[in-house]
């Protein structure tokens, strides 16, 4: 059904795809792996006639008998969302800000002409049920739901009619375990029922393993391996398909111990918001953390772990001192957190947040990205050096520096805005989601990064995270949230091998695997 022959891409001298090659039969989950920057999202677009305006591409993509690079501007876009849908990487720049996700959803059966208005709202509400967002009413606008919530927004807005070619490119990468196991339970059911064939595009093998009946692997913008899933991943015939393999079950060497001194504090704290309204009124409160409780200890890695929506995001606004607390009292270094709380304070505590792109300013270059939290230190040291010592320690060039954020790939921003954070060198830094959006072989390298800095520094971290390989990577200490409480903690090794709440049960079961790895040598670079 879908033939991608001979694709190559040029923008100017520089060749990005080379000969890219390989096939799809309808009803056939199709797996692209790789590397941030290896070619994976650009072979996706050059498919679908997105390709950048100042790119060369040749070569052939076939949907059915129709090659899709030789047609005209009017036949594209007649078939996208047609007949071929793509779901894109970071939600909140797919979404409109301005616009409800209602309407968002029923935009490309109004476009298409498949409905009319009503008839395709009514759709738009089966679709968005279908991806598990039955409690989201359709006039929400993308900034009032969580990053995982506006990903399956885009999940129900691709699958509107039923397209022959679904291109997802990352679509879990937002996504807690479990929401993560049943987007992709409904993106098989959705191949089985409608013979539709689905490019799988990820940088997680544990996903593709269990997904996927055939993968394929690029490096620097070429197709090194390819075969059915279990082969592929059973005899590793290539050395990059090896180290990305080792690179997934990455555990960083840690050599800090925890002291028994508490750098944060957090006592029953509450955060709740008002209701919905109705009519004249509004409905009882939406208590979004509800009596939370813990203590951070320096030189400690804490994990926090839990669904979309279940109040981590809140919590951490909270500790940061981004948001009020209802009730309950934070405490950093023995001093009370809150909107009012001076700079120094603030300089002790950094933050990655989720959307990299959604927490930079796109008119601004890199230098000025990184060196924001400057403002905040009362003798800061040389700018131009300390930006290129950051961008280095994150395993990017001093040149980038000069860019804009547009320039660089998803996993690539993640790592500007983790080295944003690391400027300042804070006592205590907060990871909301921060390697979620990396491919296997960055997050090991930001993990040891991580690992060594706490040790030079004595820094604490805090680790919200959905991603459990990480959590149980990194941490010494793991909190399970569910519906703004915590319903279990303690050592991490000790909750992941013997959990005891039912909901720490669920989020374990749901998590992907890899399987076994091979003897022999797992130590090859990836660059």
């Amino acid at each position: 059904m879908i033939a991608v022959e001979g694709l190559c891409l040029n923008i100017g001298p520089v060749q990005i795809l080379h000969d890219v090659s390989f096939d799809m039969a309808g009803g056939e989950i199709f797996g692209l792996v790789g590397e941030s920057g290896s070619g994976k999202s650009m072979t996706a677009l050059a498919m679908m006639g997105l390709a950048p305006r100042s790119a060369s591409v040749t070569g052939a993509a076939r949907l059915g008998d129709v090659d899709l690079l030789a047609l005209e501007e009017p036949a594209l876009q007649d078939l996208r969302g047609n007949d071929i849908a793509m779901i894109f990487q970071e939600p909140m720049t797919a979404l409109n800000p301005v616009q409800t996700i209602g309407d968002q959803v029923a935009e490309t059966l109004l476009i298409h002409g498949r409905a009319g208005r009503r008839e395709a709202l009514d759709i738009a509400r089966n679709r968005l049920d279908r991806v598990g967002l039955e409690h989201i009413a359709l006039d929400r606008f993308p900034h009032e739901l969580s990053g995982g919530q506006r990903q399956r927004v885009c999940i129900a807005a691709a699958i509107a009619l039923h397209p022959k070619l679904l291109i997802a490119d990352e679509p879990t990468t937002a996504l807690d375990v479990t929401t993560q196991a049943q987007i992709l339970d409904l993106l098989r059911e959705l191949v089985g029922e409608e013979g539709m064939s689905l490019l799988l595009i990820t940088h997680d093998l544990a996903v593709v393993s269990d997904m996927a009946d055939r993968i394929a692997v690029m490096q620097k913008g070429r197709i090194v391996e390819q075969g059915a899933t279990a082969d592929v991943l059973r005899t590793q015939a290539h050395p990059y398909t090896r180290a990305l393999f080792a690179a997934s079950s990455h555990q960083p060497d840690r050599a800090a111990e925890a002291a028994d001194d508490a750098i944060l504090t957090v006592e029953d704290v509450h955060r709740h918001y008002p209701g919905p309204r109705k009519g004249f009124r509004r409905g009882p409160p939406v208590r979004a953390v509800n009596g939370v409780s813990f203590a951070l200890q320096r030189g400690e890695s804490l994990g926090l772990v839990g669904e979309s929506g279940c109040g981590k995001s809140t919590l951490t606004r909270a500790i940061l001192g981004l948001d009020p607390v209802t009730s309950g009292a934070i405490t950093l270094n023995g001093h009370p957190v809150s909107p009012q709380m001076p700079k120094p304070l603030r300089a002790d505590v950094q933050v990655v947040f989720q959307d990299p792109y959604g927490s930079f300013n796109p008119r601004w270059r890199v230098d000025r990205i990184v060196a924001e939290p400057f403002h905040l230190l009362a003798t800061p040291p040389p700018r131009d050096k300390a930006v290129a010592e950051a961008l280095e320690a994150v395993r990017l060039s001093p040149e980038d520096a000069q860019k804009y954020p547009h320039e660089f790939s998803g996993g690539q921003r993640q790592r500007i805005a983790i080295a944003r954070a690391l400027i300042t060198r804070p006592k205590l830094l907060v990871l909301d989601e921060a390697v979620s959006a990396l491919d296997v072989s960055v997050r090991a390298q930001i993990l040891d990064l991580l690992a060594e800095l706490q040790t030079d520094f004595g820094l604490s971290y805090l680790f919200i995270s959905h991603d459990l390989t990480v959590v149980r990577a990194i941490t010494d200490r793991v909190l399970v949230m569910q519906h703004g409480e915590i319903v279990e903690q303690g050592e991490t090794e000790a909750v992941f091998t013997n959990a005891r709440h039912p909901y720490t049960q669920t989020l374990l079961a749901a998590a992907p695997q890899l399987p076994p790895s091979l003897p022999g040598d797992a130590h090859v670079h990836l660059v």
